[in-house]
């Protein structure tokens, strides 16, 4: 389980990649949360959100790996796709809230327990960050560490 993460928005893979040992603070406006799987957590999303099986964007290789000098012993940067992306930017608070639900609820399926304000609370900001990152034909990216 990452113990740092923080979802950024950057100009490209290339742009985001350059942050991938000292993180976006500084670089790139950034959203940080912690102490949870936040590769997962993606594809639940975007699960959620589209209607794709879990197991078919895993097999498309969802969230994207933008770079991982560690072969997953360090920090990592992946690119959410451009439907979660925009589904998170079309999403209304309505949308959001229940995204949320269906999310802890996921968790707590696999023994997870996890806070439906905190759950809504992370949607909403990823939420500003996609419609931020749209607007400007930009990609939203996960750092973790």
């Amino acid at each position: 389980m990452s113990i740092i993460i923080k979802f950024f928005v950057a100009p490209d893979h290339d742009a985001a990649a350059a942050v991938v040992e000292g993180g976006p603070d500084g670089v790139f406006e950034s959203l940080a949360y912690g102490n949870f799987d936040a590769e997962e957590a993606l594809i639940e999303w975007e699960s959620i959100f589209i209607g794709r099986n879990f197991e078919d964007l895993v097999t498309d290789e969802e969230p994207g790996v933008v770079a991982d000098p560690g072969d997953g012993e360090g920090p990592v940067v992946l690119a959410a796709s451009r439907s979660l992306r925009d589904a998170l930017a079309t999403a209304d608070e309505h949308r959001l809230v229940e995204v949320s639900r269906l999310w802890v609820a996921e968790r707590a399926a696999d023994g997870e327990v996890f806070d439906q304000e905190i759950a809504t609370g992370i949607l909403n900001g990823l939420a500003g960050l996609a419609r931020a990152a749209g607007g400007k034909h930009q990609g939203l990216y996960c750092w973790m560490a």
